[in-house]
């Protein structure tokens, strides 16, 4: 039998692996100065300005994505679908909420999963509101939106989103419970027999969390790689070619207006983390306020308009407006908090 490297020395694998991450991360901007120099480009046009936001930004966001990733499937191995509702079932509301919304950071499942893992949370025995903390927390709080937050933007800012977007996750969830709408789930799901939750073995040698680490770049960065190359491109656009002052002047902090119809603005795209911040990063240095234009993102990955379609095939209208309802108000107040303390 073939021993991989990984399987025969696992330390030494992720350490050489770090060291060449980090030595091509350093070459990113040399290298991508470089590209817009050897082109027939004034690199203070407009164009050039955009060629080099490109081709420094894509491999710098899928860098840090395809790092965070791999060493969170390697976390993640610990927390299956299975372990995720061991750990909630039979907890009392309100430590369960900030356990859900907790969890959901660390736990790789995004608004794809919502319909596979709401039914195996309500066989569990979840509470309808504990369920929604996860839901909620799960995509808009996760590893990816956090990196890319830090990378690009610094541990302030990524710092803020994580606390406050807990605080909409916890609440959010603890609202809806407290309104007891468990006759808005459709009557087949309602109806489900209870299942108990296992924990599962959660015991897995080194090699194998770093196969999952794998398995997780594959996974995720295989899947979201087109959004990125858009969300970079639509960036690299607004970064060429929008003037300074176009976006201050419907996204700045003086329009008070500018958080609610950036809210509005954004249910109806479809996106997630990876594909949004490069056109947030984009948007902040053309003027636009962080409250306002991170409000935006955060409507655009907790409350698409495609996830609610697919919430609806266990959701009832009512509990689905009511989620949306609430979900908002918490976006608005990060909004404003954003534009008002930064």
């Amino acid at each position: 039998m073939i021993v991989r490297w990984p399987e025969r020395n696992p330390r030494l694998f992720l350490a050489v692996a770090a060291l060449i991450w980090f030595g091509l991360y350093e070459a990113l901007i040399p290298v991508s100065e470089a590209l817009v120099a050897a082109l027939p480009v004034d690199r203070n046009s407009h164009l050039g300005g955009a060629l080099q936001f490109f081709f420094y930004d894509t491999p710098k966001v899928l860098m840090l994505l395809t790092g965070i990733v791999f060493l969170m499937g390697m976390i993640n191995s610990h927390f299956t679908p299975e372990r995720t509702r061991a750990m909630l079932a039979g907890r009392s509301e309100g430590t369960a909420n900030v356990m859900a919304a907790t969890l959901g950071v660390f736990t790789p499942f995004c608004s794809c999963s919502a319909v596979p893992l709401f039914i195996g949370f309500v066989q569990a025995g979840v509470p309808l509101g504990v369920t929604f903390s996860f839901l909620i927390s799960a995509p808009m709080v996760n590893e990816v939106a956090l990196t890319l937050l830090l990378g690009l933007f610094g541990w302030k800012v990524a710092l803020l989103y994580l606390s406050l977007g807990l605080f909409i996750a916890i609440v959010a969830g603890w609202v809806i419970g407290r309104l007891k709408m468990e006759a808005y789930l459709e009557d087949w799901v309602r109806d489900m027999p209870k299942i108990q939750a296992t924990a599962g073995d959660t015991s897995m040698p080194l090699y194998e969390r770093i196969n999952a680490g794998f398995s997780s770049v594959r996974e995720i960065v295989g899947k979201v790689w087109p959004y990125i190359l858009a969300g970079i491109a639509i960036g690299a656009g607004i970064h060429g070619y929008v003037p300074e002052d176009f976006m201050a002047s419907f996204m700045g902090k003086e329009a008070w207006w500018s958080v609610p119809l950036a809210v509005l603005i954004g249910i109806p795209m479809y996106t997630n983390a990876a594909g949004i911040i490069p056109i947030v990063q984009a948007l902040l240095a053309k003027g636009a306020a962080l409250g306002t234009v991170l409000a935006f993102m955060m409507s655009v990955i907790a409350l698409s308009l495609p996830e609610m379609v697919i919430l609806r095939k266990v959701l009832k209208v009512r509990l689905i407006a009511t989620f949306i309802g609430v979900v908002a108000v918490g976006i608005l107040i990060v909004g404003y908090v954003f534009n008002f303390a930064l």
